[in-house]
């Protein structure tokens, strides 16, 4: 049985300070053993929960019958995990100077899903974001710093550097009756990209600015294209996404170097070309060269990656730690009213709006530092046991992994305050705590495993107080990176603080809502 020792304050009444209400309330919870182990519980079951499912999840690849180890993600300037596959022609560029080249056609072929089994069901085309144009890097390592200007599959022109910064030029396509003129001049760390429709009237794109670049850079002509992304419904529920195989082939000429350029014939290099257990290239690119013509056929992308495991799904078991923490906060005031109590502290404390900040500042304050705890323990521990088992984690900033920590505990604690509030509100346990995992727990449920259409999962995030699990999102979606952005695929409709936001101001009203009962109610 739950006792709660009635608190008498020592100020008069209308004189009550807030600081003593708060050490009031806090009392009240310390030394109400079930609340604190309810606290302690859903530390441990996000902890636990996480770190069972880093234990249980393995990776590992092969080629053929060979066990080998998984190929190390490539890390971008930025820090964060890139593709960076492409098939490069290029020479030495030392110092500042330019290349110009004609884009005359972009064709490839796209492998869809079988229609006959066994039988491989290739088209031609190029998929909206396959690339191809003239381009500068910092070398031909993979994540190196790069800008490239470049004719993309239904996209247009476009100037992208880094791998996830990108620009649009003019729309459309291009064809042997309406070829592309690109251009890319380097100043320094300076890198300008131009367009033109007939090689003389130039209109500039963009600029980027690649810090550090080194004296010597690769200068040439590339062509790359990501996979045709597949979506389809998995066999007992949920989502199965795949890019399947592309390639582009793009016709260029008049290529002009300007610059301290390196004499002799042009280097080819297949960046990033994976090989086949016998060594032989696969899906190599290529490129043929006759008279001042180079037909260029590239596969892969050159754009941020999405192939691994995001720092969130260690996080897990904040689900759960969620509905627990619900509860707690719930009782925290419902306790009070089943046991008449509530008569007791509105007297010890006659402002009843006071009151409620004060036991809403406790809770959110006890969960927080709970939240906190388990979140970093969990996403430490977990991180190093995926890595351990040989799975590949994308990459992300001391910061945003600050941010995914601190964010969740922040959700944790706001949404103490909105159950606390329906707490106040009904006045009786179970209303209010089913009431809250329905606005919370029951949203991302739904929007998280596949049950309602993509639209509508991502709707519910956006207006229910589950949007402020966006806030654990730590790979962000790029316009220019071909991915199915879904929910049940960590994505979110909302920024990371825009969804947090949302929970707060859920949170907000009903607070507000049960102050105005609270003022308007006998104890």
């Amino acid at each position: 049985m739950t006792t709660i020792t009635p608190y008498r304050s020592d100020l008069r009444a209308g004189r009550d300070g807030f600081a003593q209400l708060l050490r009031a309330e806090w009392t009240k919870f310390r030394t109400v053993r079930g609340w604190m182990i309810g606290m302690t519980a859903a530390a441990l079951v996000t902890i636990l929960l996480g770190v069972l499912f880093a234990a249980g999840s393995h990776s590992s690849c092969s080629k053929g019958p060979i066990e080998v180890a998984c190929p190390v993600t490539p890390v971008g300037p930025g820090g964060e995990a890139v593709d960076d596959r492409f098939y490069f022609v290029h020479k030495s560029l030392t110092g500042d100077g330019s290349i110009t080249a004609r884009v005359n056609t972009m064709t490839g072929q796209i492998r869809k899903p079988d229609v006959t089994p066994g039988v491989r069901n290739v088209i031609s085309g190029v998929v909206p974001w396959a690339k191809a144009g003239v381009l500068i890097k910092e070398s031909t390592k993979q994540g190196s710093a790069y800008a490239a200007l470049m004719v993309t599959g239904s996209h247009g022109v476009r100037m992208q550097h880094n791998f996830t910064e990108d620009v649009a030029g003019r729309p459309g396509g291009v064809s042997k009756e309406s070829p592309r003129w690109l251009r890319l001049t380097r100043s320094g760390d300076t890198l300008t990209g131009y367009e033109s429709a007939d090689g003389t009237n130039w209109t500039k794109v963009g600029t980027a600015r690649l810090a550090g670049l080194p004296s010597t850079v690769r200068v040439g002509l590339f062509a790359t294209s990501p996979g045709d992304l597949t979506v389809g419904q998995a066999a007992i529920g949920g989502v199965t996404a795949a890019a399947r195989f592309t390639e582009v082939t793009a016709v260029m000429d008049q290529v002009d170097l300007q610059g301290a350029v390196s004499g002799g014939p042009w280097s080819h290099d297949d960046v990033g070309v994976v090989s086949d257990v016998d060594g032989t290239p696969h899906h190599p690119g290529g490129v043929v060269e006759s008279g001042g013509t180079f037909t260029v056929t590239g596969v892969g992308d050159m754009a941020p990656g999405t192939e691994g495991m995001a720092i969130e799904r260690t996080l897990t078991g904040a689900l759960s730690g969620l509905i627990v923490v619900i509860v707690m906060a719930v009782m925290f005031i419902t306790a009070e009213y089943r046991r008449g109590l509530i008569r007791t502290t509105l007297i010890a404390a006659p402002g009843r709006g006071r009151m409620l900040a004060a036991k809403a500042t406790v809770i959110a304050m006890v969960t927080f530092v709970t939240g906190l705890i388990a979140a970093a323990v969990t996403v430490e521990v977990g991180t190093r046991m995926l890595r351990a088992n040989g799975n590949p984690l994308l990459p992300v900033s001391p910061l945003t992994e600050l941010r995914v920590v601190v964010g969740t505990a922040a959700f944790l604690a706001v949404a103490a305050v909105f159950a606390l509030a329906l707490g106040v509100v009904f006045r009786r346990s179970v209303a209010a705590v089913v009431t809250a995992i329905v606005l919370i727990v029951l949203p991302y449920v739904l929007a998280t495993t596949s049950v309602l259409p993509l639209s509508g999962a991502q709707w519910l995030l956006r207006l229910t107080p589950a949007a402020g699990f966006a806030i654990q999102q730590s790979v962000p979606e790029y316009a220019h990176v071909l991915g199915y952005y879904a929910p049940q695929m960590g994505y979110y409709p909302l920024a990371p603080w825009a969804g947090l936001a949302v929970t707060c101001g859920y949170a907000a009203l009903a607070l507000g809502l049960a102050a105005f009962l609270l003022s308007r109610r006998d104890a």
